[in-house]
């Protein structure tokens, strides 16, 4: 993981290319992501039940990767997220303002203490859902405002943000 010590702007962030896409602005500082192929498989995974549930129920989006300007000193990528009608913003974007509705991160060794950290506090303090998905100890822990619930093996993923959605906890992570 490379963190730089030049601080920016989520402005100057988002109006200048990074020299690495996968750079995200966390407390003004640039943070590149390094993802492996578990990591992106089961971010894949997750993309695509949501996107089938949306083809089901439409109206929300939910996508990979894309900035969110949280403020002034933050610009995060999440894994997957989605948003409900009713908070989409029109047309295409580089950037979308506030928070997600939900916020995934899966774990990754070159971000992993700000996606449990202070990405997480950013996203329930704008009133997003989070999911962490640790591929460490194979658990899935959402926090949804004060509620942390932990999903494991054996377990089924849900949530009221998408009535109808589930995910076997163990067949995510035995992809």
């Amino acid at each position: 993981m490379v963190v730089t010590s030049r601080r920016m702007t989520a402005d100057e962030f988002l109006s200048t290319p990074p020299d690495n896409p996968k750079t995200q602005l966390i407390d003004g500082e640039l943070v590149e992501m390094d993802a492996r192929t578990r990591h992106q498989d089961i971010t894949f995974d997750i993309a695509l039940r949501l996107g089938n549930w949306i083809r089901a129920h439409p109206g929300g989006k939910a996508g990979i990767g894309c900035n969110w300007r949280l403020d002034d000193q933050n610009v995060f990528i999440p894994d997957v997220w989605f948003r409900r009608p009713e908070n989409l913003q029109p047309g295409d974007r580089v950037y979308l303002d506030g928070a997600p509705d939900l916020a995934v991160e899966v774990r990754s060794e070159s971000t992993w203490r700000y996606d449990k950290g202070h990405k997480k506090d950013f996203y329930l303090a704008r009133g997003a859902e989070v999911w962490l998905v640790d591929t460490a100890v194979d658990e899935v822990v959402v926090h949804r405002g004060d509620e942390t619930l932990t999903f494991a093996r054996g377990d089924t993923l849900t949530t009221p943000l998408l009535p109808g959605f589930e995910i076997d906890v163990t067949e995510l992570f035995d992809r």
